[in-house]
Protein backbone atom coordinates (compact mmCIF):
# COMPACT_ATOMS: atom_id res chain seq x y z
CA UNK A 1 0.00 0.00 0.00
CA UNK A 2 1.24 3.21 -1.03
CA UNK A 3 1.17 6.66 0.67
CA UNK A 4 -0.18 9.81 -0.74
CA UNK A 5 1.05 13.24 0.84
CA UNK A 6 -1.26 16.29 0.15
CA UNK A 7 0.60 18.01 -1.96
CA UNK A 8 0.14 14.88 -4.07
CA UNK A 9 -3.41 16.03 -4.78
CA UNK A 10 -4.50 18.62 -7.24
CA UNK A 11 -6.27 21.75 -5.60
CA UNK A 12 -8.23 23.80 -7.66
CA UNK A 13 -8.74 27.50 -5.87
CA UNK A 14 -11.76 29.15 -6.79
CA UNK A 15 -14.05 32.26 -5.33
CA UNK A 16 -12.43 34.72 -3.26
CA UNK A 17 -9.22 32.53 -2.89
CA UNK A 18 -8.33 32.49 -6.25
CA UNK A 19 -8.98 36.46 -6.69
CA UNK A 20 -6.70 36.63 -3.45
CA UNK A 21 -4.26 34.19 -5.27
CA UNK A 22 -4.38 36.76 -8.25
CA UNK A 23 -4.21 39.82 -6.85
CA UNK A 24 -0.95 38.20 -4.61
CA UNK A 25 0.29 37.49 -8.59
CA UNK A 26 0.04 41.38 -9.58
CA UNK A 27 1.59 42.45 -6.13
CA UNK A 28 4.47 40.18 -7.20
CA UNK A 29 4.96 41.17 -10.44
CA UNK A 30 5.32 45.19 -9.25
CA UNK A 31 7.67 44.05 -6.46
CA UNK A 32 9.92 41.94 -9.05
CA UNK A 33 9.51 44.95 -11.60
CA UNK A 34 11.09 47.57 -8.44
CA UNK A 35 14.77 48.15 -9.08
CA UNK A 36 15.27 49.34 -6.02
CA UNK A 37 13.67 46.51 -4.04
CA UNK A 38 16.37 45.07 -1.81
CA UNK A 39 15.40 40.94 -1.71
CA UNK A 40 17.01 38.11 -0.01
CA UNK A 41 18.88 37.26 -3.29
CA UNK A 42 20.72 40.58 -3.75
CA UNK A 43 20.62 41.33 0.12
CA UNK A 44 22.92 38.37 0.27
CA UNK A 45 25.78 39.91 -2.72
CA UNK A 46 26.78 42.61 -0.02
CA UNK A 47 26.86 40.19 3.03
CA UNK A 48 30.57 40.45 2.69
CA UNK A 49 30.87 44.44 2.02
CA UNK A 50 28.66 44.68 5.39
CA UNK A 51 30.55 42.24 7.48
CA UNK A 52 33.44 44.64 6.68
CA UNK A 53 31.74 48.01 7.32
CA UNK A 54 29.44 46.73 9.99
CA UNK A 55 31.93 45.12 12.50
CA UNK A 56 31.89 46.06 15.67
CA UNK A 57 35.76 47.87 15.12
CA UNK A 58 34.96 49.08 11.87
CA UNK A 59 31.84 51.23 12.82
CA UNK A 60 33.88 52.99 15.57
CA UNK A 61 36.85 53.67 13.89
CA UNK A 62 34.95 55.24 10.66
CA UNK A 63 33.07 57.21 12.49
CA UNK A 64 36.07 58.58 14.49
CA UNK A 65 38.08 58.90 11.24
CA UNK A 66 34.82 60.87 10.12
CA UNK A 67 36.00 63.82 12.55
CA UNK A 68 39.02 64.48 10.31
CA UNK A 69 42.34 62.91 9.56
CA UNK A 70 43.54 61.03 13.27
CA UNK A 71 46.61 59.33 14.03
CA UNK A 72 46.86 55.38 15.28
CA UNK A 73 46.88 56.54 18.84
CA UNK A 74 44.08 58.76 18.51
CA UNK A 75 42.46 56.03 17.26
CA UNK A 76 43.19 54.09 19.53
CA UNK A 77 41.94 56.41 22.26
CA UNK A 78 38.74 56.94 20.33
CA UNK A 79 37.94 53.61 19.94
CA UNK A 80 37.69 52.34 23.86
CA UNK A 81 38.42 48.65 24.39
CA UNK A 82 40.52 48.04 21.06
CA UNK A 83 43.92 46.76 21.40
CA UNK A 84 46.57 47.80 18.82
CA UNK A 85 46.81 44.68 17.08
CA UNK A 86 42.97 44.37 16.70
CA UNK A 87 43.17 48.10 15.65
CA UNK A 88 45.69 47.36 12.92
CA UNK A 89 44.35 44.54 11.67
CA UNK A 90 41.10 46.66 10.85
CA UNK A 91 42.31 50.22 9.80
CA UNK A 92 44.72 47.33 6.87
CA UNK A 93 41.28 46.02 6.31
CA UNK A 94 39.08 49.04 5.70
CA UNK A 95 42.17 50.63 3.49
CA UNK A 96 42.12 47.52 1.24
CA UNK A 97 38.33 48.14 0.81
CA UNK A 98 39.23 51.28 -0.35
CA UNK A 99 37.17 53.44 2.61
CA UNK A 100 40.54 54.40 4.11
CA UNK A 101 43.59 56.61 3.06
CA UNK A 102 47.19 55.78 4.66
CA UNK A 103 49.59 58.80 4.81
CA UNK A 104 52.92 58.48 5.92
CA UNK A 105 54.63 61.99 6.46
CA UNK A 106 58.77 61.50 6.17
CA UNK A 107 59.79 62.58 9.96
CA UNK A 108 61.49 60.59 12.47
CA UNK A 109 59.74 58.99 14.33
CA UNK A 110 57.43 58.78 11.18
CA UNK A 111 54.23 60.27 11.31
CA UNK A 112 50.65 58.69 9.56
CA UNK A 113 47.38 59.54 9.43
CA UNK A 114 44.03 58.22 8.35
CA UNK A 115 41.81 60.06 6.18
CA UNK A 116 38.45 58.96 4.81
CA UNK A 117 37.95 58.11 0.85
CA UNK A 118 34.96 59.53 -0.59
CA UNK A 119 32.89 56.49 -0.18
CA UNK A 120 33.52 55.95 3.05
CA UNK A 121 32.26 59.74 3.44
CA UNK A 122 29.12 58.68 1.92
CA UNK A 123 29.12 55.70 4.03
CA UNK A 124 29.41 57.93 7.01
CA UNK A 125 26.23 59.43 6.60
CA UNK A 126 24.44 55.66 6.52
CA UNK A 127 26.27 55.19 9.86
CA UNK A 128 25.67 57.72 11.78
CA UNK A 129 22.06 57.20 11.26
CA UNK A 130 22.20 53.73 12.49
CA UNK A 131 24.01 55.22 15.22
CA UNK A 132 21.67 57.65 16.33
CA UNK A 133 18.88 55.18 15.56
CA UNK A 134 20.69 53.22 18.22
CA UNK A 135 20.96 55.30 20.66
CA UNK A 136 17.17 56.05 20.15
CA UNK A 137 16.03 53.11 20.48
CA UNK A 138 18.53 51.08 22.99
CA UNK A 139 16.35 51.62 26.11
CA UNK A 140 13.39 50.10 24.36
CA UNK A 141 15.43 47.42 22.92
CA UNK A 142 16.81 46.41 26.80
CA UNK A 143 13.33 47.04 27.60
CA UNK A 144 11.69 44.41 25.82
CA UNK A 145 15.06 41.99 26.27
CA UNK A 146 13.76 42.13 30.33
CA UNK A 147 10.72 41.39 29.59
CA UNK A 148 11.35 38.58 27.49
CA UNK A 149 13.67 36.89 29.81
CA UNK A 150 11.33 37.38 32.45
CA UNK A 151 8.46 35.11 30.40
CA UNK A 152 11.13 32.86 29.44
CA UNK A 153 11.97 32.52 33.13
CA UNK A 154 8.87 32.12 34.10
CA UNK A 155 8.02 28.78 31.94
CA UNK A 156 11.20 27.04 32.32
Amino acid sequence: MTSRSNTDVPVQVTGVAAAGKAADGDRNKEREADPDRVTWANACQVVGTLDHVAGKWSIGILVSVAEGPIRFTELERAVPGISRRVLTLNLRRLERDGLLTRTVYPTVPPKVEYTLTDVARELTASLTGLVRWAERHGPTIEAARQVYDGEQAGQE
